[in-house]
């Protein structure tokens, strides 16, 4: 039976000193780290105002009177809201279908395994990041501006700031992807589009399909912000009754909003379900 020497002892004394000492080392960096975020989310607070009590509680009565103005909710010109709701549920829609069809072939270009040239990639990855640096709201006004009135100009906005962001999680999917199956379609003889058809795009289509319907759930609560800016659908209703100070009626469109919101993130969610 082999005995432990007092040397062998010192040596897994000292192994053990400096696990607990790189341990602790480890610690004290993560504990450093959390503060300076701390103390970064804190002065961004202070900076807003948002850590100023005595602001805060001066607009309470303020909220409690217009909660009193809200209610009961007024549903009587509630016929009159079908269409705008149609409108918004076909912005929204359309909206995705245009930003999934433009990022698709972005996202193949965007990705390294997929993408022809280092400079095409560059290129893609630069036309992403300028569609989704631009609110909708903005390129909403642009297109009232360009095309008038109604929900065209809010699938535009839409689908044009949507394209940077499926584009973006398309190319991260593809990026992500297994190369196994890319090299047997390869080593069968398959050129560049064989490739991204039969290697690839298998591979990540279920993901793809999370994104857009997460995008289109997302899309559709956009929608209803659209009409603020003149782009139709149930968030023009919304800026008429606010404007004309109707705040029982303003309660009734949000309760909606609130109702189709849901409905729309029910039916997304076994969408996705079914496309897993």
């Amino acid at each position: 039976m082999t005995q432990e020497t007092p040397r062998d002892a010192n040596t897994q004394k000292s192994d053990f000193d400096t696990l607990i000492r790189g341990a602790q080392r480890q610690w004290c960096a993560h504990a450093l780290q959390t503060a300076l975020i701390i103390l970064v989310i804190a002065v961004c607070c202070h900076y807003v105002g948002l850590l100023d009590g005595a602001r805060l509680s001066e607009g309470i009565p303020s909220i409690i009177q217009l909660l009193v103005e809200s209610l009961p909710p007024d549903f009587r010109d509630a016929g009159a809201w079908i269409r705008p709701i149609l409108d918004t549920l076909a912005m929204s829609i359309a909206g995705t279908a245009l930003a999934v069809f433009f990022s698709l072939p972005l996202s193949i270009l965007a990705a390294r395994p997929t993408t022809p040239h280092p400079v095409v990639r560059e290129a893609s990855r630069w036309v992403l990041n300028t569609l989704r640096s631009i609110p909708e709201l903005i390129m909403g006004i642009i297109f009232v501006a360009a095309v008038g009135f109604g929900p065209l100009p809010g699938v535009l906005a839409l689908g044009l700031h949507s394209i940077g962001m499926v584009g973006k999680f398309f190319a991260e999917t593809i990026e992500h992807a297994g190369q196994e199956p890319v090299e047997a379609v390869r080593a069968a003889g398959a050129d560049r589009v064989q490739v991204i058809l039969h290697g690839v795009l298998p591979q990540v289509l279920s993901q793809m399909i999370d994104v857009a319907l997460y995008r289109w759930e997302y899309n559709f609560r956009a929608s209803t912000v659209m009409g603020m800016v003149g782009a139709g659908g149930i968030g023009f209703q919304l800026v008429a009754s606010l404007r004309l100070m109707q705040y029982r009626e303003v309660s009734a469109i949000l309760l909606v909003i609130l109702l189709l919101v849901s409905l729309v993130d029910t039916l997304g969610s076994r969408l996705r379900k079914r496309f897993q």
